[in-house]
């Protein structure tokens, strides 16, 4: 892909075709300020670029029907979600549908060098399935902060050996694509917004839990990073000041007491305590326990394994409240690793929210698991890459 659009007007089309599919120049022409004349110059310019395409006759709205106008079908993107022990890719096509999705097992704390190995490996396996002959562009999530637009993490608790490390350049060298970065829990924001329980919400707060945890901000439909790209890093605001030791160098952080690390760590103090026979069971049984041995001990009426979750749940609502008030969104999404604990975990979430918030924010506040699981980075990661090349170079 070659082509950028060449103003404004014809980036507001793309973007349309993008989240819509195919459209006539009469339903675009009902969405844009534009002049029917001024409309069918834009949309003769995107087809010059080949960026869009006809697409057969459109539905008649009286007199003589036009074509449908689509995105070029052969537009592929490449969504890649980093996470602390996986990696997923994805190929999309220009409207972002998932026609390929790969996971590995991966830990970050590998580095970089490895890291992209793997995701390389992964991308030229769904190229020869045939679904690719090459990438228009790839977005690529980071479970850190990330300066943005350089594409560069800055000093991330988790990722030891990535601090700096050039990922936006050095992995448009490998693919040969143009490329873009961001944090990966702002790229499950922008995947529920494209394709998920978000769609129809302009403010809205994406939690994720999983090996750490952080908060995608979404205000006016945009995603909020801040001065420098750190906004919404709650996995350190303090819950206890004389609290755990965190990885991030202080004391009682969230993310030290209720994050897919912390709860296996509890759920095996629980296991040789005596207090959980079914953790106890499972970590016999495996040698160690995840996130996933606590669901499934709860599931099976564990009063321990209830316990933990609930306990984790209070903690997340307490900063979650703290955050619904000052912010005021208009729905909150919990997703991440964690949220195979389900309901249990929403239920003491929405507790501490609806008591600690004022009634006016919380009033018609939804509290919801995201839709989307394991491909909510990936098509958030298409989604930012999206954006970037179809606004004006």
């Amino acid at each position: 892909m070659t082509a950028r659009p060449a103003n404004a007007h014809q980036a507001r089309l793309l973007k349309l075709l993008r989240d819509g599919g195919p459209s006539s120049r009469a339903q675009l022409g009902d969405l844009v300020d534009l002049s029917r004349s001024k409309l069918a110059v834009e949309v003769d310019k995107l087809l010059e670029t080949g960026l869009v395409v006809a697409d057969g006759l459109a539905a008649s709205r009286g007199g003589r029907r036009s074509h449908n106008i689509r995105l070029a079908p052969e537009l592929r993107f490449l969504g890649v979600d980093i996470g602390a022990t996986s990696v997923d890719v994805a190929v999309t096509n220009a409207e972002l549908e998932v026609l390929g999705h790969l996971n590995h097992p991966m830990d970050v704390r590998e580095g970089p060098v490895a890291v992209f190995e793997q995701v390389l490996a992964m991308a030229a396996k769904l190229k020869a399935t045939g679904l690719a002959e090459g990438f228009d562009g790839a977005g690529i999530g980071v479970p850190g902060p990330v300066r943005y637009p350089e594409g560069v993490p800055v000093a991330p608790p988790i990722m030891p050996g990535w601090d700096g490390f050039p990922v936006r350049e050095a992995l448009s060298q490998d693919l040969g694509c143009p490329v873009m970065v961001d944090n990966d829990v702002n790229l499950m924001a922008m995947g529920e917004q494209h394709a998920g329980v978000a769609r129809s919400v302009a403010d809205f707060l994406c939690v994720k839990i999983g090996t750490g945890i952080g908060c995608g901000i979404v205000v006016g439909g945009q995603v909020y990073r801040g001065t420098t790209g750190s906004a919404g890093d709650i996995g350190h605001i303090q819950v206890d000041p004389y609290g755990r030791a965190c990885a991030c160098g202080n004391k009682g952080c969230l993310e030290a007491h209720f994050s897919g690390a912390a709860l296996a760590r509890d759920a095996e103090e629980a296991a040789r305590s005596g207090r959980s026979p079914e953790l106890a069971e499972r970590l016999a049984a495996a040698g160690g326990l995840t996130a996933a041995d606590v669901s499934a001990a709860a599931s099976a009426g564990d009063t321990a394994a209830l316990e933990l979750i609930r306990e984790g749940g209070n903690r997340v609502g307490q900063v979650v409240a703290g955050l619904v008030s000052f912010f005021n969104p208009g729905l909150v999404v919990i997703g991440g690793g964690v949220t195979g604990l389900g309901h249990t975990l929403l239920a003491a979430v929405r507790t501490q929210v609806y008591r600690q918030s004022l009634p006016l924010a919380t009033g018609n506040l939804p509290i919801v698991l995201g839709e989307l699981g394991a491909v909510a980075g990936v098509i958030g990661a298409a989604r930012l890459i999206s954006d970037h090349l179809f606004s004006p170079a």
